[in-house]
Protein backbone atom coordinates (compact mmCIF):
# COMPACT_ATOMS: atom_id res chain seq x y z
CA UNK A 1 0.00 0.00 0.00
CA UNK A 2 0.89 3.40 -1.02
CA UNK A 3 1.98 5.97 2.26
CA UNK A 4 -0.69 8.32 0.53
CA UNK A 5 -3.05 5.03 0.46
CA UNK A 6 -2.64 4.28 3.83
CA UNK A 7 -2.88 7.46 5.31
CA UNK A 8 -6.80 8.04 3.88
CA UNK A 9 -7.20 4.48 4.79
CA UNK A 10 -6.14 5.25 8.72
CA UNK A 11 -8.12 8.69 8.40
CA UNK A 12 -11.42 6.81 7.18
CA UNK A 13 -11.33 4.58 10.04
CA UNK A 14 -10.44 7.24 12.29
CA UNK A 15 -13.60 8.94 11.28
CA UNK A 16 -15.82 5.69 10.87
CA UNK A 17 -14.90 5.15 14.37
CA UNK A 18 -15.40 8.32 16.11
CA UNK A 19 -19.28 8.20 14.00
CA UNK A 20 -19.94 4.96 15.51
CA UNK A 21 -19.34 6.20 19.00
CA UNK A 22 -21.05 9.32 18.51
CA UNK A 23 -24.04 7.42 17.22
CA UNK A 24 -23.94 4.62 19.78
CA UNK A 25 -24.28 7.36 22.68
CA UNK A 26 -20.50 6.83 23.82
CA UNK A 27 -18.92 10.33 23.22
CA UNK A 28 -20.77 13.92 23.61
CA UNK A 29 -19.93 16.16 20.84
CA UNK A 30 -17.35 19.09 21.62
CA UNK A 31 -18.54 22.12 20.47
CA UNK A 32 -16.33 24.73 18.93
CA UNK A 33 -16.35 28.32 19.34
CA UNK A 34 -17.30 30.24 22.36
CA UNK A 35 -20.59 29.82 22.08
CA UNK A 36 -23.21 26.73 22.71
CA UNK A 37 -27.09 26.54 23.45
CA UNK A 38 -28.94 24.40 25.14
CA UNK A 39 -33.09 23.86 25.11
CA UNK A 40 -35.45 23.44 27.79
CA UNK A 41 -39.04 21.32 26.44
CA UNK A 42 -41.44 19.25 27.43
CA UNK A 43 -39.53 18.96 30.89
CA UNK A 44 -36.15 17.86 29.67
CA UNK A 45 -32.70 19.68 28.90
CA UNK A 46 -31.43 19.21 25.44
CA UNK A 47 -29.21 18.11 24.81
CA UNK A 48 -28.74 16.05 27.94
CA UNK A 49 -24.91 15.81 27.91
CA UNK A 50 -23.16 18.72 26.27
CA UNK A 51 -19.30 18.73 26.12
CA UNK A 52 -17.73 21.79 25.37
CA UNK A 53 -14.30 24.01 25.65
CA UNK A 54 -12.76 26.34 28.41
CA UNK A 55 -14.65 29.60 27.86
CA UNK A 56 -17.85 28.40 26.09
CA UNK A 57 -20.74 30.62 26.91
CA UNK A 58 -24.10 28.48 27.18
CA UNK A 59 -27.48 29.73 26.31
CA UNK A 60 -30.41 27.76 27.92
CA UNK A 61 -34.25 28.70 26.54
CA UNK A 62 -37.07 27.71 27.80
CA UNK A 63 -39.20 26.67 24.88
CA UNK A 64 -41.55 25.35 27.31
CA UNK A 65 -44.95 26.45 28.15
CA UNK A 66 -44.42 26.79 31.91
CA UNK A 67 -41.37 28.08 33.89
CA UNK A 68 -38.06 26.25 34.78
CA UNK A 69 -34.67 26.88 36.16
CA UNK A 70 -31.33 25.49 34.87
CA UNK A 71 -29.38 25.06 38.90
CA UNK A 72 -25.86 23.56 39.21
CA UNK A 73 -25.69 20.73 41.71
CA UNK A 74 -22.65 22.53 43.27
CA UNK A 75 -24.09 25.78 43.12
CA UNK A 76 -21.74 27.23 40.68
CA UNK A 77 -24.88 28.64 38.59
CA UNK A 78 -28.33 29.59 39.21
CA UNK A 79 -30.52 30.82 36.90
CA UNK A 80 -34.08 32.72 38.04
CA UNK A 81 -37.61 30.95 36.80
CA UNK A 82 -37.47 31.32 33.51
CA UNK A 83 -40.67 31.74 31.16
CA UNK A 84 -41.46 30.69 28.12
CA UNK A 85 -38.84 31.90 25.37
CA UNK A 86 -36.69 33.59 28.29
CA UNK A 87 -33.08 32.87 28.85
CA UNK A 88 -29.87 32.28 30.54
CA UNK A 89 -26.03 32.26 29.79
CA UNK A 90 -23.73 31.03 32.12
CA UNK A 91 -19.44 31.16 30.78
CA UNK A 92 -17.52 27.73 31.88
CA UNK A 93 -14.16 29.03 32.65
CA UNK A 94 -13.01 25.56 34.91
CA UNK A 95 -12.70 22.03 33.63
CA UNK A 96 -15.01 19.78 34.91
CA UNK A 97 -17.79 17.86 34.87
CA UNK A 98 -21.37 20.20 35.92
CA UNK A 99 -24.62 18.46 36.92
CA UNK A 100 -27.63 20.51 37.18
CA UNK A 101 -31.28 20.25 37.20
CA UNK A 102 -34.42 22.25 36.89
CA UNK A 103 -34.95 23.35 40.84
CA UNK A 104 -38.90 23.63 39.93
CA UNK A 105 -38.97 20.05 38.61
CA UNK A 106 -36.16 18.30 39.76
CA UNK A 107 -36.18 15.26 37.90
CA UNK A 108 -34.91 17.66 34.88
CA UNK A 109 -31.29 16.49 35.08
CA UNK A 110 -28.65 17.47 32.28
CA UNK A 111 -24.49 17.03 32.38
CA UNK A 112 -22.33 19.58 30.94
CA UNK A 113 -18.94 18.74 30.67
CA UNK A 114 -15.72 21.17 30.15
CA UNK A 115 -12.50 20.15 28.98
CA UNK A 116 -9.41 22.28 27.59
Amino acid sequence: MHNMDAMMWRRFLGAALVGAALAAGGLAPVMAGADATAKIDNFTFEPATLTVKVGTTVTWTNEDDIPHTVVATDRTFRSKALDTDDKFSFTFTTPGSYEYFCSLHPHMKATVTVVQ
